[in-house]
């Protein structure tokens, strides 16, 4: 492979621009050397600031015309059965916003695709690429590991409503061009307008934390409970591990309150973590050892780089490419959420 990876861009809208093309194009490992856009006059004006030499109108033009080691697709996660699936027939790697579909069905059609295509995708889990969660991970296998807080035993993540955005928008570029209407992925058989609408309202907002209780556990889980607000869903991991998200217990206007604790028997650890589109801020680790017998226990906050998940989450991608590390989550895994999220409202719902 060259020294740098060659990335080409489809869709260049909110996302597209704030998440993922400003982090790519300021990496040197990298270089942005296509973008498919829909709207023309965005495309131009988005491909001039970014400096990417060209612009085509769909990502299958753009992949019949380019050599490109990745692909970056920002599309609505309601529409990747009809946008990403086609596109992997190139076999290139490609990442995408969470979560793989809209639906488990949509989900395990997309698999099949891509395991005709021969490549690999990674889903745009980018809490999984913070350093504080990346550092938190490590320490919570460490502790797994040697036993000496003793076993794990519950998992909190919490995440109330907030300023998810936090500035992270400044710089968009946008036009007046309206969006073209297009076609989206069909919904499940078994829910009526309403319910799928309320499912797509949980999956849109809160499957992050539906797969980050499984990073932190580091094994899977089933659902347990769903209390009747829709506020709490309750679960127990493979071995045993009592866990709980809590939605939104209350909400704030103007910051980002999401937290995760990891309870072993004679320690914790904690994870904060700032709002997604915050810029050169990682998130916050807290560590408790109380080993006990005596010995003074232990609260250790670990400093960590000024790099925030979205960053890292390009360079993951980059480095995936490169074959020097494992996408943080591959597709395969990002189905099981969309299972988890079924599961969790066959029983809130009952569907």
């Amino acid at each position: 492979m060259p020294d740098k990876v060659r990335i080409g861009f489809v869709g260049v809208g909110n996302m597209g621009q704030c998440a993922h093309l400003k982090n790519y194009a300021c990496l040197p490992e990298c270089e942005v050397v296509a973008l498919a856009e829909v709207r023309p006059r965005l495309a131009q004006a988005v491909a001039q600031k970014y400096n990417v030499p060209r612009v085509y109108a769909t990502g299958e033009e753009l992949l019949a015309h380019e050599q490109v080691d990745g692909i970056v697709a920002a599309q609505p996660f309601d529409r990747h059965g009809q946008i990403i699936a086609p596109l992997y027939k190139a076999g290139v790697p490609i990442l995408t916003e969470k979560p793989l579909a809209a639906s488990p069905q949509v989900g395990e059609q997309m698999l099949a695709a891509l395991s005709a295509g021969g490549s690999w995708h990674m889903v745009g889990y980018h809490k999984r690429s913070d350093p504080a969660a990346m550092c938190a991970r490590a320490e919570i296998d460490r502790l797994k590991q040697s036993g000496e807080l003793g076993r794990l035993r519950y998992v909190r993540v919490t995440m109330p409503p907030g300023d998810w955005i936090a500035g992270g928008f400044n710089d968009l570029i946008s036009t007046d061009e309206p969006y073209p209407q297009l076609a989206g992925d069909p919904a499940p058989d078994d829910m009526d307008r309403e319910t799928f609408k309320q499912y797509v309202g949980f999956v849109n907002y809160y499957i992050h934390q539906v797969n980050l209780l499984r990073y932190l556990l580091g094994e899977p889980y089933r659902v347990i409970f769903a209390d009747p607000a829709g506020l709490v869903m309750g679960i127990e991991s493979a071995g045993g591990v009592t866990g709980v998200l809590e939605m939104s217990p209350y909400q704030t206007s103007i910051d980002w309150q999401e937290s995760a604790l990891v309870g072993f028997e004679r320690g914790y650890v904690k994870l904060e973590l700032p709002a997604p589109l915050a810029c050169n801020r990682p998130g916050r680790v807290e560590i408790l050892r109380d080993p006990g017998n005596g010995a003074a226990p232990q609260t250790i906050v670990p400093t960590l780089p000024w790099v925030h998940a979205m960053r890292q989450q390009a360079i993951n991608f980059v480095r995936a490419i490169k074959g020097e590390i494992k996408p943080p989550c591959d597709a395969q895994e990002a189905l099981e959420d969309l299972h988890v999220a079924r599961a969790y409202f066959n029983l809130w719902k009952g569907v």
